[in-house]
Parts: structure tokens; sequence; C-alpha cells
């Protein structure tokens, strides 16, 4: 059983790349745990089932209820295995091993979650210290009891210390490389940004929020709608946590709907809506700002845009750049100063794009490898 709480049960690490792979076995029956999409009925057939466990505000009261719905899961499933992919069903996750003889877990360890807590702001005083610090008390108890941890992040066997003394063939990192869905066919060779008649059009995706940068993807798109001799046009595809936020956004787009589009915002958006997103457009943008949460990562929407031969616009980093730079892939630009829209057009005009062909090492095919070592040698 994979499971989730604020994570879709359609999520694309656990639905489309973890569950996926363990599909490959014919023998294997899958059942994953989250939340509700709002996309239509769940997805059940002989070798997966996917169940809700929570719907609603990340704030409501129904998150507690889910914690019983999972635990009522657990009880009635008795999976073999459970992929524990949110900290908080970790403590359940816990008791449910200790209860039964046999029982076993791996953690999915998505995102530096204490540094988050304590570095976001979205919590306030002692809120925040006393959550972060709670979390990490969790984690480090899950790390001793789970028979294998999963990262998404290279950077986290370097940052988490409970991680530090786990014996070799434990730990095993998973990055958030690309998965196509069965019947999805990859473009044979990359994007090409149109004639200067056309219009440009720009791609933000992923989590709506300032730290992300969507301000600054509008700021950029403003200052290429006069440069770009077509002019240009930005869409806004993703899910926005704060409700101000999204009030302001939704009034941005209102007023310049001739080229700026928000699809989801309130709601989460189906991943195959993404993906067609990004085959329609020409450039992908990645202006995260400086932040200690995201520095170290890699996001998966970067290699979302690889995958496709998508030209990629981002914010300086030096993880970032390798990539880009080895596959010819875009630019870095410090989208906190001030644009000059003639020099940037200049440069994306002259600057060839994936010479060598689209990246096959983005891909989830190396990651599932590497999960099924770890099933087969721990489980």
């Amino acid at each position: 059983m994979l499971a989730s709480v604020l994570k879709p049960v359609d999520d694309t690490r656990m639905r489309g790349k973890f569950a996926e792979t363990l599909l490959s076995r014919p023998a294997t029956h899958v059942h994953v745990a989250g939340r509700a999409t709002g996309n239509g009925p769940e997805e059940q057939s002989s070798q997966i089932c996917q169940h809700c466990i929570f719907r609603g505000s990340r704030l409501s009261l129904n998150r507690l209820a889910a914690q019983w719905r999972y635990w009522r899961l657990l009880h009635r499933l008795q999976p073999d295995l459970v992929i524990v992919h949110a900290p908080e069903l970790l403590p359940l996750t816990m008791l449910w091993q200790l209860l039964g003889r046999g029982r076993r877990f791996l953690y999915d360890i998505r995102e530096n979650y204490a540094l988050n807590v304590s570095s976001q702001r979205v919590y306030q005083g002692l809120t925040r210290r006393g959550l972060a610090a709670g979390l990490r008390r969790v984690e480090t108890w899950a790390a001793r009891r789970a028979q294998g941890l999963i990262l998404a992040e290279a950077s986290y066997a370097n940052e988490l210390p409970f991680l530090h003394y786990q014996p070799t063939g434990r730990v095993v990192i998973l990055e958030n490389k690309y998965q196509p869905t069965p019947t999805e066919a990859l473009p044979a060779g990359p994007q090409t940004l149109p004639t200067p008649d056309k219009p440009l059009r720009l791609l933000y995706t992923g989590t709506i929020s300032e730290l992300n940068g969507v301000w600054e993807a509008i700021a950029l798109t403003e200052q290429l709608r006069t440069a770009w001799p077509g002019g240009a046009r930005l869409t806004i595809v993703g899910f926005c946590q704060q409700p101000g936020l999204l009030q302001q956004l939704e009034d941005k787009a209102q007023q310049n709907a001739a080229w700026l589009t928000l699809i989801g915002g309130a709601s989460l958006v189906p991943h195959a809506r993404i993906v067609a997103e990004i085959g329609q457009s020409h450039v992908g943008l990645l202006p995260y700002r400086p932040h200690p949460s995201t520095e170290r990562c890699r996001p998966t929407k970067l290699f979302e845009y690889l995958a496709h031969g998508l030209p990629v616009l981002s914010s300086p980093n030096p993880l970032w750049h390798e990539l880009l730079h080895r596959y010819e892939a875009g630019l870095q630009l410090d989208f906190a100063q001030p644009i000059n829209g003639p020099a940037l057009v200049a440069e994306l005009q002259r600057h060839t794009f994936y010479s060598q062909g689209i990246p096959t090492e983005v891909l989830w095919a190396s990651e599932a490898g590497k999960l099924w070592h770890l099933l087969d040698s721990l489980v």
C-alpha cells in the first residue's frame, strides 16, 4: 500500500512512478491512499485500487479524520508492505507495525519537512518551532523502524541527521525523474521557438506560490510582450494553497486575459493537463526565489521540461545549471534583477537547445530499477 494525505491518489510520484513500477510485476496488487482529486471515481482494477482518505482544505478537521480512515484501511487490507509518503502517517504506521508480526514499511522522504516548516513561515512563533521539532523526532523514530528509507533528493543524505548512521543499503535516492504514462509517446525532438512574428508561449507549472516565483514569471512575460515581436503569453498551471495570493492572481488574469491564463488555482490539476500544456509551450520557467528549502533540490518540473525537450529559463542554481548545461536545455536568469527584454530575446534566438536530442537520463526508468533492488533486498 502507498499512502499520503495531502497528495492526491493520482499523484505523479506515488501513483505515476511508484505504483506503476510495482504494477510491472503481474503478481503485485497495489492500493493507493490519498487525497480526493475531483477528477472522477477512484481507479479500481484487478491490480490497483485507489482510496480517498482526505478531501477539503489542508487546515480542516477532516485532516484528522484522514488518520482514522488510514488506520481502518491498514486493518482491512493487511498489506504486506506500506510505503509512507507523508510524515503525518508515520505514528499510526509504526503503531500498526508494533501490533502485528512481520509488518513492514518504507518511508519515502519527499521533502526536508522540518526545514520547510522552520524556514517558510507558514506557521508562526512557538507553533513553527514545535511543529518542526516534532516532525524531526517522528522521522527519527521512523528511520529506526522502517525496513528502508527513500530520498527524493540526494541532498537529504547530508541534511537529515537521522540518516547519518543508517546501515548501507537501507537508504536509496529516487529522484523525481519523468515517468511517461503507458500510452504516452514522448516527442522525438525538442521544442522549437516560434518565428519572431508568432507569440512566444511561456509556462509556469506546479505549486503556485510567491516562493516559487509566480510574480517573477508574470513580470518576465510583461517584459517579453514588448521585446518579442509577436508578443508573449503566460500559462500558469497548478494548485495554490494561499487564498489571498490566489485572489490576486485571479484578478490579474481577469484583467489581462489576452496574455495571462490561470488553470487550476483553487483545485488540483490532472497531470495529463500539465503535460498537454508542456507540449503546447515554447519555454518552461523555474523562477524560484532563493530559499534554503529549495536551493539544494531539483524540481519535478525540471525533469518534466527536459523529458519533453522544452527550453528552460531558470533562476541561478548550480544543481539546475549542471543539467541545463549538460543537455543544452536552457539559460539561467536572475529574476530578482531588472530584465533586459531585448537582450534576452536575442539570446533565446541565438541559442541552440538540445542539440544532442532529448536526454533519456531524465526518465524514471533508471529509478525504477533502484526501487525494485531495494524491495528485493530488504523485503
